[in-house]
């Protein structure tokens, strides 16, 4: 309703009929006013604005119609009267029905016939679509702004110009620019990168370097046009330093930092494969020190070690850079010369020689007289095995001790000297005899859940020697003897045997799994392989079976391992791959070997709560079995916290003295039959590596 009062604005005003008539019918939001703000003419879509009617605006006050106006919006007024024209972009008004709305306005002053200033004209546009729309995308924008400020990869974006426009505070940190400092400028300066092999670097404005690992993506609108690009990258410095560190661990050894046995038989590979392929000549050398026992003895073996690591030192002074020298065990190196004459390599071991023969160790007061006994062997196409090689200079390194020490033989064809090893031949007949007389024994040690106990035993097999005096020989004295004049198979065979004899009258469902122990050499022989499917296949219960083969005999001869364990598998028995992570190099086998679990091997164990590095290593192979859907077992277990720690980790199952001492097989479960020799036992000739026990 009209408020009274108010004469009809055309008789009071010089407004021409036209301007009212075109306010009235204007397509936009608009309205006229005189100098005392009173309503001369509105249009359509502004009454539609305000939720009101023409006859109630027109003639009528504007601050009657919005009682609740600001003193702000009263100065503009004043100002449009003025003679100003004041625009605005977002200003909130609320309709005479009590809602919001978000309005861009332009106010102005209209002029009379006369040229006076007549009143204001507003125009203004209902933007209150738009301006929802914003506070939707900047609180989406805020969202994502916090989001990827707390999350902990880094975050770069480009324009389509590839100049940054935006990076997280880890970006920030990694790059060393802040965003004001960073935006605008070519993305290559701030995201400085560089490639290495199998690595990327990124190089910050200080010059520090990150090991990272980076994508990119573009930015596209929905049209599919690139806006920009996003890089999304994260630090994996402590991350390579550790697989280093841990790749490093697994082929050196630890106390000299020389490369250990399993690379340096690699290396020695690849040096016999060049052979073979072309006119390569190498040269092959196996180091005894002389007299090292009587400083161990002597001085303890702290001093020992110290006395390897001199050695060590003095050795690397006279071989090039490019030889290898390799501690193989005990005092007992290996140096591989490369692209190497027989002379230059006789040369090179004389020089070692006569450096030990000068050399004097002192430890407390006491001097001791070192030597070295060297057996050289020429790397030609002479050979068919590199373990026929490492054979050869390991018996001519025999030969030089037995001619009188702290010399140098040289391997020939037609040496007889070196074909001899008479002390490790007393073995051949030792173990002949313990055979015929069964004086070998099975012991076992249980395998227990990391959570809990099991109720039904899981069972590993362990080989011991009663000697001719009663006592109990370990298998690392005799094995490697075995597998050096090649019996090794026929005691694995005697083993099984026996085994699948005992578990033949137990009741097995008191038993989970019995593992059992095999060398390389009986991986690597083909009758053995058949031996061990025709008397599997006959078991009722093969699932009660594991074989162990450790990662090293696996790798070793990797296709008969393959061909061993699919026909177990195949058969119901279970393979374990034992002393898992002496070979790290070697994780990609993991994909060609079907086991079902994995042996951690016990040098990660043991100092998992001293040592950050074994701690991840053991986690790391965990969850490498987990990807493999594989079970794990840690070895050397001789704590409480230790356990606990692998229960952190996650580990399945665990062994070791802490959980059980190993005892003999029939005190632990019942006696097993007593077995004769036969032929079962004939010599099966197979070459491969010592197995780490039984």
């Amino acid at each position: 309703m009209r408020p009274s009062g108010h004469a009809p604005p055309a008789r009071e005003f010089a407004a021409t009929r036209q301007l009212q008539q075109f306010i009235d019918h204007a397509p936009i939001s608009m309205a006229l006013l005189d100098t005392r703000m009173r309503y001369i003419a509105a249009s359509r879509r502004w009454c539609q604005s305000f939720h009101t009617r023409k006859l109630d605006v027109v003639g009528h006050s504007h601050y009657e119609i919005f009682p609740e106006i600001t003193d702000a919006w009263k100065d503009v007024h004043r100002r449009a009267l003025g003679g100003e024209t004041l625009h605005c972009d977002g200003e909130i008004f609320v309709r005479i029905d009590g809602t919001a709305q978000w309005l861009a306005w332009e106010v102005a002053p209209w002029l009379t016939d006369s040229g006076a200033i007549g009143g204001i004209v507003i125009v203004s546009e209902d933007i209150t679509a738009r301006k929802l729309a914003e506070q939707e995308v900047c609180a989406q924008h805020a969202l994502m702004r916090v989001t990827l400020d707390s999350i902990g990869d880094a975050v770069i974006t480009t324009d389509e110009n590839q100049n940054v426009g935006w990076l997280n505070p880890v970006a920030s940190r990694l790059t060393g620019w802040e965003l004001s400092a960073a935006r605008g400028k070519p993305v290559q300066d701030v995201f400085h990168v560089v490639g290495r092999p199998t690595q990327t670097v990124l190089i910050a404005r200080d010059g520090t370097e990150h090991g990272i690992q980076d994508s990119v993506a573009p930015i596209r609108d929905d049209s599919g046009t690139v806006l920009g690009t996003v890089l999304v990258f994260h630090d994996v410095t402590e991350q390579r330093r550790l697989v280093a560190e841990v790749s490093h661990r697994a082929s050196h050894d630890a106390l000299t930092g020389l490369v250990n046995r399993f690379e340096f038989e690699s290396r020695l590979r690849q040096a016999f494969g060049s052979v073979r392929e072309g006119n390569h000549a190498h040269a092959l050398m196996f180091i005894d020190l002389d007299q090292f026992k009587l400083v161990n003895d002597a001085c303890g073996h702290s001093a020992g070690d110290r006395l390897l690591r001199e050695v060590t030192t003095l050795f690397q002074g006279v071989i090039r850079a490019r030889d290898t020298l390799g501690r193989l065990g005990g005092d007992e190196f290996g140096l591989l010369l490369e692209n190497c004459t027989a002379r230059q390599a006789r040369r090179v071991a004389d020089q070692l020689c006569e450096q030990l023969k000068s050399y004097r160790f002192v430890h407390e007061g006491q001097r001791f007289r070192i030597g070295a006994s060297i057996g050289l062997v020429p790397l030609d196409k002479r050979w068919s095995s590199e373990a026929q090689i490492m054979q050869a200079a390991d018996a001519a390194c025999y030969a030089a001790k037995e001619a009188g020490r702290n010399r140098v033989h040289e391997w020939l064809e037609t040496d007889t000297l070196v074909k001899s090893r008479p002390v490790e031949r007393q073995w051949v007949t030792r173990l002949e005899t313990a055979l015929a007389a069964n004086r070998f024994r099975l012991h076992a040690q249980r395998i227990e859940p990391c959570h809990g106990q099991s109720a039904r035993l899981q069972l590993e097999i362990l080989l011991r020697l009663i000697d001719i005096d009663g006592s109990i020989v370990a298998p690392n004295v005799f094995l490697p003897a075995a597998e050096r004049f090649d019996m090794a198979a026929q005691i694995d065979r005697w083993v099984v045997h026996g085994v699948l004899d005992w578990m033949s009258v137990q009741d097995l469902d008191r038993i989970e799994t019995v593992a059992v122990n095999l060398s390389g050499q009986s991986i690597g022989d083909r009758a053995f392989r058949r031996d061990m499917v025709s008397h599997v296949s006959r078991m009722p219960r093969p699932d009660k079976l594991c074989f162990e083969i450790t990662e090293t005999a696996a790798i070793s001869h990797m296709e008969d391992s393959k061909e061993f364990i699919t026909a177990m598998r195949r058969l119901g028995a279970r393979v374990a791959l034992d002393d898992f992570g002496t070979g790290v190099a070697s994780f990609g086998s993991l994909k060609l070997l079907p086991v079902n679990m994995l042996k951690i091997d016990g040098q990660f164990v043991r100092d998992i709560l001293h040592d950050r590095l074994d701690y991840t290593a053991v986690r790391c192979f965990h969850d490498i079995a987990a990807a493999c859907d594989l079970q794990t077992v840690a070895k050397c277990v001789e704590s409480e916290h230790v356990l606990t720690a692998l229960r952190h980790i996650g580990v399945n199952f665990v062994q070791g003295n802490f959980v059980h001492r190993p005892e003999p097989l029939d005190l632990l479960v019942g006696p097993p039959p007593r077995r004769t020799v036969g032929t079962d036992f004939e010599p099966i000739s197979a070459p491969g590596p010592t197995p780490a026990h039984h």
